[in-house]
């Protein structure tokens, strides 16, 4: 099994994760907090990407997240749709507090979102990055830049675990959590690194 490890980086602050909106296909951009964020990102990712050249990086296509890599030094290979946040369909922009004035039980990790993905669609796109990614880590670390409920998808998934177990992993504003493997069984090396 490769020594090899997958970094999961989540972008930066944005207006909208700030106030705690649901932000899939928006295209909203760092604020000045987020960008002060991914380029510190930069700093944590230099210490836990060991200084070797990546094997393959690849980016949410939301500017929010093209933009971390940037400011926090990661040239990317490619953008993958595969990698955008969980789509929230109807509650695109709508925070869980205003959702539960009318869906008093509703969560997004059991129920998916109206109009947008189900904990089954997204966990099959994750599982798709995954192939991906683990394709490529026999020739070096594989770097993820993308957002924070499908980071926990991801995690999830990488662990075996169903999609609704993602609630349980806490991921922040351009963290890097770490995920790698020991004897052969998936583990996780680090877990929401805060941005030095």
């Amino acid at each position: 099994m490769s020594e090899h490890t997958l970094l999961l980086i989540r972008h930066g602050q944005t207006e909208w994760s700030a106030t705690g909106k649901h932000t899939s296909h928006t295209d909203v951009p760092l604020t000045g907090v987020g960008e002060r964020q991914a380029h510190a990102a930069g700093r944590t990712y230099a210490v836990l990407h060991r200084g070797t050249d990546p094997a393959l990086v690849l980016t949410s296509p939301r500017v929010r997240a093209r933009r971390t890599a940037e400011l926090a030094g990661i040239p990317v290979d490619e953008q993958s749709g595969d990698l955008a946040e969980w789509d929230y369909g109807d509650y695109e922009g709508v925070t869980t507090d205003e959702i539960h004035r009318t869906v008093p039980d509703w969560s997004l990790w059991t129920d998916g979102a109206p109009g947008g993905e189900t904990p089954q669609q997204v966990g099959e796109r994750a599982d798709r990055v995954l192939e991906r990614a683990r394709a490529a880590l026999s020739d070096g670390d594989v770097v993820l830049v993308g957002h924070g409920h499908f980071s926990r998808v991801l995690i999830a998934r990488w662990l075996g675990l169903d999609v609704p177990f993602g609630e349980r992993f806490r991921v922040d504003p351009a963290s890097i959590s770490v995920l790698g493997h020991e004897r052969g069984a998936p583990q996780i090396r680090h877990l929401n690194v805060p941005p030095a």
